[in-house]
């Protein structure tokens, strides 16, 4: 006896624990995000880089394109359009293949951008998909960091060769290329030389596949340096399907080479093309084999082949001609002699990655841009871009305060851009705006005036754009006298005060302030870095080919945050490490670096988010990926850096970018990480990833629009995505997860006006952005699915009359449920063709009106205001006239469609024999609504029926009171409509039917 109930001791203290750590555990984010979701805004025009072009074997209509942030695209129309097919996955791509033997169905992917520039995201393995892209599976390689190319086989589909760049920033042992002989299940590496040196390019004998060419290359790239080339590169040949390798350097430069890339002529597998980054200039270069690589030759050293290797080493061959190549570069070159001479592609976007040509047409090539893709139907000669890949690379965004709101960005290699959060139409390419040039970065609206600043990398020109006037004008801050040379970032941070609106702050290794928009600056700080000069030697950095961008420029102040509350406070953070903090406008500045435990020293501070609630706390985002550090690191102060807690649990994965508090709950904080968006409803102890219509790609910006609560992410790979109206999270709360059902609250819903005419024309192949809804959104929160019983969701006026019936939201958690205050359509006359003004819903007139929720035996309401739209300047009394007439005419509609029902059973009824009575009412009929035609060519003369909702559509269609005009129009169809009904009633007694069996107006009008 005591042996049991020492164990029920045990179990209660177990079960006691557990409850326990469930209640301190709390909500699960993602158990509720229920309903909400992304919608996605481009944009598309300026595009974003493609890492690798890919044609299906067989099918010349079927394209894939592999992204370098914005996943995998697959087109069926010859590249016209693109869907996406992988964004549940890592959106960073190095390569994609089709498996030749099964090309409809099996499809690889190998995860993680293989050109090396600073910015580049990581991948995380290889994917297989066997059904065309619908599903995938992860078939390994987590620690690949990127793959750069997969060969299937094409003669036995289970021996695959996957190629490993490896890491960017840190040694990878798992560099090499990999052999499966069972379709995967296991791998062997199969050519290794050492953690630095990763496979970049492999290439198979079309004709022979135990012929196999690998580009083995040396290189590491630091957050102050780049080095591209070492003893270790090399280029390898094996005869026996890998196992064993033999260099095949016989005409090589001699020395240290660099990146090299390698192309088999489909048509003759002995003419074999390399371009070699080598230590001699003049050595640098396209070389040539046509003995398999027995011997080279150098052919071609211009600049257009030889420029960054590390960024262009892409060479391919037209799969009919081995003397057409194309090597990727700056504009793109072609060679129609064997590599002898080059001339440019067409004029499209720069940075030209990849290159295919079509299967049964060499005339036909698509070709990967840093702009995205573009297509030619005369070997490069002419470029049109596809215009449907919302892939744009934004490294910050911003917003206004417009009705609707723009949203402010800049863009890898895209310049700067503003556009609008919705359009008439869609959001189009022509509703985004340019306002800067090269690399754009950030991107701010002067808080009260038309005026805009934007950036190019490095802060080499700092725009102020007066957009009333078109006036543009540079203000960077310049050298002063007795400072030492300005460091700026690649992506110098600016920012604008909350506080003092003509205010503008930029960072170098300073701060600098500016009280005139930038015309006059004032450095308020010493050097805020640790102004290491080991890391300050940018001049040197390229390696085998020299490459001082200025992405490289390092010990830089990387982030700069105003408190909101208080424009005394400053946070400052630098790229190598230092969180600095002033609280007297830059009198005195207080280095809190050290105050925070568990965070590797110098890891790069990328983001400080200053609170909206406590002047002393702030929020730090850390992420140390360019010292090989994958992990996510988040911090927050509540004593102006004295202190710091880690607020990143173990839910996140992928190195923080950035992070967001809300305005309203403290606790409610979004987080920007590489992989994607987190949400955290209690301060940080659990996040949740989002991905409703939300894809993992790196979200490197994000901002909250006060107004609207929108959530407004500036992506590296997808653009701007946006989740609107976020605020039912902040209601999110232990007692109200215990509720049957919880209403969210909900502001007055304007019933828009404003209208527009767009998306008619011009847009069949564009990325056109989604609008948000107009719609009324009634949203509550259920603790648990509703699955038995009844459930049901009733619009109501305040007395309880039915409005509407709508089906309701039965998941758990917040559930969002649009209604577009209006009631149904009316009933209308049948005829021989449609009366399309009859489908038309009118509106309820503004006020307070009740949702109300049946569960089971329960009901649940809540209730809600519609307003009028300001902009209609309409009175009151103008709101009710128009009201009462738009009713009046409804009811007068579907009045008419119950005559002319009574109509139709009389004709049917009435003897045959009777042919006067019958032509009569047959002529009645006939003025009423229209007997003859169809809906298009042969439409008939209008009748009552087309005249009275013809009317009805526009007048309820209108922002404004019905006009004099339409007012006359509506009495003499009321009168005529009059007319129509005495002699309906004069035919009606003729008839004698006295025991005809109707319908009543009710039935009718219900049915």
């Amino acid at each position: 006896m005591k042996k049991l109930m020492i164990i029920m001791f045990c179990f209660l203290l177990l079960f006691s624990f557990n409850s326990n750590g469930q209640a301190e555990k709390g909500i699960v984010p993602g158990e509720i995000f229920g309903d909400l979701r992304a919608r996605h805004i481009g944009p598309a025009l300026m595009s974003g880089r493609i890492n690798d072009m890919e044609t299906h074997p067989t099918n010349p209509r079927i394209i894939y394109a592999g992204t370098a942030g914005g996943g995998v695209w697959k087109s069926n129309d010859a590249g016209t359009t693109f869907n996406s097919i992988f964004d549940e996955y890592c959106q960073s791509i190095g390569a994609v293949a089709i498996d030749p033997t099964n090309p409809d169905n099996v499809i690889y992917v190998g995860t993680g951008e293989t050109w090396t520039r600073n910015s580049v995201s990581v991948g995380d393995g290889l994917y297989k998909s066997i059904d065309g892209g619908s599903n995938w599976v992860k078939m390994g390689f987590e620690k690949s960091e990127r793959i750069s190319s997969i060969n299937v086989n094409p003669k036995n589909s289970n021996e695959i060769y996957v190629s490993v760049l490896g890491a960017l920033w840190s040694d990878s042992e798992e560099r090499g290329v990999y052999k499966t002989t069972d379709a995967g299940a296991t791998w062997n590496k199969i050519l290794y030389v050492n953690p630095k040196t990763g496979c970049a390019d492999f290439a198979m004998d079309p004709t022979n596949p135990s012929i196999l060419y690998a580009s083995m290359w040396e290189f590491r790239r630091t957050g102050w340096s780049f080095e591209s080339g070492g003893a270790n590169s090399a280029l390898y040949k094996s005869t026996d399907s890998g196992k064993t390798w033999n260099k095949i350097h016989n005409g090589f430069p001699e020395g240290n080479l660099g990146r090299l890339g390698i192309a088999v002529a489909p048509s003759n597998s002995n003419i074999l093309y390399t371009v070699i980054e080598a230590v001699s200039d003049v050595k640098k270069g396209l070389y040539r084999s046509d003995d398999a690589g027995k011997s080279w030759n150098q052919l071609n050293n211009d600049f257009g082949i030889t420029v960054r290797p590390f960024y262009f080493s892409k060479i391919v061959v037209d799969p009919k001609n081995a003397d057409v190549v194309v090597k990727g570069g700056l504009s793109g070159s072609i060679s129609r002699d064997g590599g002898k001479t080059f001339k440019n592609l067409g004029n499209m976007h720069s940075d030209i990655h990849d290159i295919a040509f079509g299967i049964n047409d060499s005339d036909i090539m698509y070709v990967g841009t840093d702009g995205g893709v573009y297509r030619s139907w005369n070997q490069g000669t002419t470029m049109e871009i596809v215009e449907n890949l919302p892939l744009s690379q934004f490294y910050h965004v911003s917003v206004d305060n417009e009705t609707p709101y723009n949203i402010y960005g800049g863009l890898q290699d895209n310049g700067s851009w503003y556009g609008p959060s919705s359009s008439s139409g869609g959001i189009e390419a022509r509703d985004w705006n340019p306002i800067g040039g090269g690399d754009g970065f950030r991107v701010l609206k002067h808080p009260t005036k038309n005026i805009i600043y934007s950036e190019m990398q490095g802060a080499e020109n700092v725009w102020r754009y007066d957009v009333d006037n078109k006036l543009i004008k540079t203000v960077q801050p310049l050298p002063q006298k007795g400072y030492p040379k300005l460091r700026f970032n690649w992506n110098a941070p600016m920012a604008v005060s909350a506080h003092q609106p003509d205010r503008f702050y930029m960072a170098s290794q300073f701060l600098h302030k500016s009280e005139d928009m930038g015309n006059t600056w004032q450095i308020i700080s010493p050097d805020l870095t640790t102004n290491d000069k080991t890391k300050q030697q940018q001049e040197g950095s390229g390696g085998l080919s020299a490459d001082n961008s200025g992405a490289e420029n390092h010990t830089t102040v990387f982030t700069i945050a105003e408190s909101p509350l208080d424009e005394n406070i400053i946070w400052v953070g630098t790229d190598d490490g230092n969180v600095q903090v002033t609280t007297d406008l830059g009198k005195t500045w207080t280095n809190t670096s050290l105050n925070i435990i568990g965070l590797p020293k110098n890891t790069w501070v990328y983001h400080i988010e200053a609170s909206v609630h406590d002047k002393s706390t702030a929020y730090a985002v850390f992420e140390g990926h360019t010292t090989g550090d994958m992990k996510p690191y988040t911090y927050k102060t509540t004593d102006y850096g004295k202190t710091w807690k880690s607020i990143i649990s173990e839910d996140v994965v992928g190195f923080v970018r950035n992070i967001q508090e809300d305005y309203v709950n403290p606790d409610l904080l979004f987080l920007g990480t590489e992989f994607g968006l987190y949400i955290t409803l209690d301060g940080g102890e659990q996040w949740s990833k989002f991905t409703n219509n939300m894809p993992s790609v790196a979200v490197h910006f994000i901002e909250l629009q006060k107004q609207t609560n929108d959530l407004v992410m500036g992506t590296h790979g997808r653009g701007v995505i946006i989740i609107d109206d976020i605020s039912p999270l902040r209601d999110v709360t232990v007692a109200n997860m215990e509720k049957t059902v919880h209403f969210f609250n909900s502001k007055p819903t304007v019933m828009v006006d404003q209208d527009g005419f767009g998306g008619s024309f011009g847009t069949e192949t564009q990325f056109v952005g989604q609008n948000p809804t107009k719609s009324f959104q009634l949203k509550y929160l259920l603790p648990k699915r509703h699955t038995f019983g009844k459930m049901s969701l009733e619009i109501q006026d305040m007395e309880g009359n039915l409005i509407s019936e709508i089906s309701p939201g039965k998941a758990k958690g917040i559930n969002i449920v649009n209604w577009s205050y209006s009631i149904k359509q009316p009933k209308v006359a049948k005829g021989k063709t449609f009366s399309f003004g009859g489908f038309t819903s009118p509106r309820v007139p503004a006020g307070n009106y009740k949702a109300v929720i049946t569960k089971g035996k329960e009901t649940f309401e809540h209730q809600f205001e519609l307003v009028y739209d300001k902009n209609s300047n309409l009175s009151e009394d103008e709101h009710k006239m128009k009201h009462t007439t738009i009713m009046k005419m409804y009811d007068m509609t579907q009045e008419l469609a119950y005559l002319v029902y009574e109509l139709d059973e009389i004709i049917v009824n009435v003897p045959a024999s009777n042919k006067k009575l019958l032509a009569s009412l047959n002529s009645l009929k006939e003025s009423l609504v229209i007997t003859t035609g169809d809906n298009y060519v042969g439409s008939a003369e209008p009748q009552l029926r087309e005249k009275m909702t013809d009317l009805f559509s526009k007048i309820s269609g209108s922002y404004d009171k019905p006009s004099s005009a339409e007012l006359e129009s509506l009495s003499i169809i009321e009168e005529r409509f009059e007319k129509a009904k005495k002699e309906f009633e004069s035919l009606k007694k003729k008839s004698k039917l006295t025991d005809l069996k109707v319908k009543s107006f009710e039935e009718f009008i219900k049915e």
